[in-house]
């Protein structure tokens, strides 16, 4: 599905969240204050132990803040054998300027 590991802003938010499985990497407390609809949340300090909670047969779409934590992500996924991921360059930073109902904080 994805043909690079990084999606700007408008093709992360042209994602299909039935069809590609949007990871947040982000802290529960950064959730709280923004996010893109139809992420599941698993804390980069967590993602060792919740990586099952991922289908590893479908695509991953992964963020974070400003796009370092979701790198991280993707190289960790890969590492377990994930194969279709993609991570949103200048994470939500960047989406929250296409889409101002999400806020920017810092």
């Amino acid at each position: 599905m994805f043909d690079s590991p990084h999606l700007d802003a408008q093709a992360f938010q042209s994602l299909d969240p039935t069809a590609v499985q949007i990871l947040d990497v982000r802290e529960p407390w950064e959730y709280d204050l923004a996010r893109i609809p139809g992420a599941l949340l698993i804390p980069l300090g967590e993602l060792a132990e919740r990586a099952k909670e991922l289908d590893p047969a479908r695509p991953v779409a992964v963020y974070c803040h400003h796009g370092m934590r979701s790198l991280q992500a993707l190289r960790f996924l890969r590492s377990l054998g994930f194969n279709d991921l993609a991570h949103l360059s200048g994470g939500i930073e960047a989406y929250s300027q296409l889409d101002p109902s999400v806020p920017r904080y810092r």
